[in-house]
């Protein structure tokens, strides 16, 4: 007796008559993949011993991830990757390094721009 091949029925959920929300879901992921090409000002204050830059007003584009910001301030300061660098928002918080720049721009800025204090020792939680 020959084998039958196994046979799945598709669930109802993710059958061709339910494209219109595919259509959106591909949409929404095409918009998710677009570079953000504005730019954010972020503005760099030292605390404590680091040392203060001689500019502290930079323009950043908001796509980037915050983890492109630290890497910044790093080549800026000259610091190796293993200098211990503190990065915080407002005085406030340290950001996650996947967060995205505008995110925190859109939830944490303070006249038109995100301030990062920057330290060499744990300051603030």
């Amino acid at each position: 007796m020959a084998a039958s091949p196994d046979i799945r029925a598709i669930p109802s959920s993710w059958t061709a008559s339910d494209s219109g929300a595919a259509k959106e879901a591909l949409d929404a992921l095409e918009t998710y993949k677009k570079k953000d090409p504005s730019k954010v000002v972020v503005r760099f204050r030292a605390i404590g011993n680091a040392p203060i830059m001689r500019q502290n007003f930079y323009k950043i584009t908001a796509s980037n991830r915050f983890q492109a910001v630290i890497q910044f301030l790093r080549k800026e300061l000259g610091w190796k990757s293993g200098d211990p660098l503190y990065t915080y928002i407002n005085m406030a918080f340290s950001p996650a390094p996947d967060d995205t720049v505008s995110n925190l721009f859109k939830s944490f800025s303070t006249d038109g721009h995100l301030i990062v204090n920057y330290s060499t020792t744990a300051a603030w939680g």
